[in-house]
C-alpha cells in the first residue's frame, strides 16, 4: 500500500493525474436488453387478474380453508395462506454465500447504482438485513415492524419469528415498472464460521419461510468461494423438493481466464452434486451480473446471452404468474385433503380399537408409533387415488398428535350440514373441477375446462414446474 501511494504522489506531481483518471474511468455497460427482454419499455396495458384472483380466492375460502381449520393442517406444515399470498406478485429470492454479488445483482437489474436507494455493497459481509424490494408510487422505506402488521401484505406471518427479527427486515419501495411484476428479496450472506444464534432470530427457519413462498431461486456464487460448509449444506437440505425453482448462478465470471472458468464451472458442480439429488441438475448461469462492463479479453458474446437467457427465465416466472398460483393452491388442497383422510383413518382405527375397558391414550400410544401394523398409510393408497409420492413423513403425526389429542377431531362423515355440504366433497370438487376451470379461463387458449395436463397435471400430483412446498 505504501509503495502504491508514492507512485500515485509521484504521478499527480509530475502531472499524470489525467492518466490515473483514466485508469479509474469505467465503461457503464449497456442495459437495453434487459428493457427488451423484459418487456419494460412496452406501453401495453397491464393484465388484470383481479377477477381470477377473486374467484381463487373465493374457493380457497369456501371450499378448503374450512377443511384446513378443522383438522389444524397449519399445525403439520407450518405454511398458512394468507389473502395477501393469494393475490402476491411473484417472490424472487436471493440466496448464498457473503460478499458473492447477490445485492449488486439486484441493483443491476432495477438500475439502482448511484441512486438514493442502491444497496449497499463491498468486499466484506454487508448485508444483515432481509432486505424486500417493492413497487411503490414513491422511493420510500418501510420498517420491518410496520410490513409484519399491515394485514394487505403477504408478510404479516413473519411475526412469529419475533422483535430482533422484525428489527432485520426492511422493505423498499421503488418506483419501478419491473417491480409492477415481481418483487425481489435480498437475503443476509451465509458465513460459515457464525452460529446462527449470534443473529438473534432463527435464520434458518426465515429462510424456510421465504424459500417456500418464492417463485424463483437464484443462489449466487463467486469463483473464490466454492467451498460448502454445514451452513450451505443446510440451505441446500431446505431446499430439497424445490429443485425445479432453483436457478446457480456463478457470478462476476469475467474476472477468470477461460481455462480457469472451466475449472471453476467443474469445480462448482462437483461441490453442489452430493447436495442436490435430482436426476436433472439445475440450471447454471456464467456471467457477470452488475453495471461495469465485462473486462477486456472475456467471452462478452457470451455471458451476454447467459445474462439474457436468465432475463428470459425471469420473465416467464412473471408471464406464469396466475397460472402458478392456481396450480400452488391446487397442490395445497391436495395435501389438505391427504391430511384430512390421514387423520379420520386415525380416528376410525382409535374407535374401533376402544372397549369399555381400554385406556383410550395407551390405545392410541400404540397406533401412532406403528400406523403400518393398522394399514393406516396403506389403506389411504388401497381406498383413494392419492399419490404414495403425496403421502407425508409418518413421523410428523407423532409430533401431530402429540399436540392435538385425537378425540379433539370428528369424522369426515360427521363434518357435513344440509345447508353448507360436505367438507371432503367440496375440497374433491375443488382440485377436480373448480380449480382446473379456472385455470382454462384465464387465455391458455383453451376453453374452460379442458385442462391441459402438460402444464399442471391432472391427476393427484400437479406437474407444475414452479410447484411450491
Amino acid at each position: 500500500p505504501g509503495l502504491f501511494c508514492c507512485c500515485l504522489t509521484a504521478l499527480l506531481l509530475l502531472g499524470g493525474a489525467d492518466d490515473v483518471e483514466d485508469v479509474e474511468d469505467v465503461t457503464i455497460r449497456d442495459r437495453s436488453h434487459i428493457d427488451s427482454t423484459l418487456k419494460l419499455t412496452e406501453d401495453k396495458p397491464k393484465d388484470d387478474y383481479s377477477a381470477a384472483l377473486q374467484r381463487l380466492r373465493k374457493i380457497y375460502h369456501s371450499a378448503i380453508r374450512p377443511l384446513e381449520l378443522s383438522y389444524k393442517y397449519n399445525e403439520l406444515r407450518q405454511h398458512e395462506i394468507t389473502d395477501g399470498e393469494i393475490t402476491s406478485k411473484p417472490m424472487v429470492l436471493f440466496l448464498g454465500p457473503w460478499s458473492v454479488g447477490k445485492s449488486t445483482m439486484i441493483n443491476y437489474l432495477l438500475g439502482l447504482d448511484d441512486t438514493p436507494y442502491q444497496l449497499y455493497t463491498g468486499a466484506e459481509p454487508t448485508t444483515s438485513e432481509f432486505t424486500v424490494l417493492m413497487h411503490g408510487p414513491k422511493m420510500k422505506t418501510i420498517e420491518g415492524i410496520v410490513m409484519a402488521a399491515d394485514s394487505s401484505r403477504s408478510f404479516s406471518p413473519l411475526e412469529k419469528f419475533g422483535q430482533n427479527f422484525l428489527e432485520k427486515l426492511i422493505g423498499i419501495e421503488i418506483p419501478h415498472k419491473l417491480l409492477e411484476r415481481v418483487s425481489f428479496v435480498d437475503t443476509p450472506g451465509i458465513i460459515e464460521n457464525r452460529k446462527q444464534q449470534e443473529r438473534g432470530y432463527p435464520f434458518n427457519e426465515v429462510c424456510q419461510w421465504f424459500i417456500d413462498r418464492a417463485d424463483l431461486i437464484f443462489v449466487v456464487f463467486d469463483p473464490t468461494k466454492l467451498d460448502v460448509g454445514l451452513e450451505l449444506e443446510m440451505l441446500f437440505r431446505q431446499l430439497k423438493v424445490r429443485e425445479s425453482q432453483i436457478r446457480i448462478i456463478l457470478n462476476k465470471a469475467d474476472s477468470l481466464a477461460t481455462q480457469e472458468l472451466m475449472r471453476v464451472y467443474g469445480a462448482l458442480f462437483w461441490s453442489l452434486a452430493p447436495l442436490i439429488n435430482v436426476t436433472e441438475p439445475p440450471r447454471v448461469y456464467v456471467s457477470s451480473f452488475w453495471a461495469d462492463d465485462y473486462h477486456a479479453e472475456t467471452h462478452r458474446e457470451l455471458f451476454l446471452k447467459e445474462e439474457i437467457s436468465l432475463l428470459e427465465d425471469l420473465n416467464q416466472v412473471i408471464e406464469n404468474r396466475l397460472e402458478n398460483k392456481i396450480a400452488f393452491i391446487r397442490q395445497h388442497a391436495i395435501r389438505v385433503r391427504i391430511h384430512a383422510l390421514l387423520v379420520d383413518r386415525y380416528l376410525h382405527t382409535y374407535k374401533d380399537k376402544m372397549t369399555y375397558f381400554s385406556d383410550g391414550e395407551l390405545v392410541f400410544k400404540d397406533i401412532v408409533e406403528d400406523p403400518d401394523k393398522y394399514f393406516i398409510f396403506k389403506s389411504i393408497l388401497a381406498k383413494t387415488n392419492v399419490s404414495k409420492f403425496d403421502l407425508p413423513n409418518k413421523e410428523a403425526y407423532k409430533d401431530f398428535f402429540g399436540v392435538n389429542p385425537i378425540s379433539s377431531f370428528k369424522l369426515l362423515s360427521q363434518q357435513c350440514s344440509y345447508m353448507g355440504g360436505c367438507l371432503l366433497e367440496k375440497i374433491e370438487k375443488a382440485i377436480t373441477h373448480e380449480l382446473p376451470d379456472l385455470l382454462g379461463s384465464i387465455g391458455l387458449g383453451k376453453k374452460p375446462g379442458s385442462l391441459n395436463c402438460d402444464v399442471t397435471g391432472c391427476g393427484e400430483a400437479p406437474k407444475n414446474r414452479y410447484r411450491k412446498h
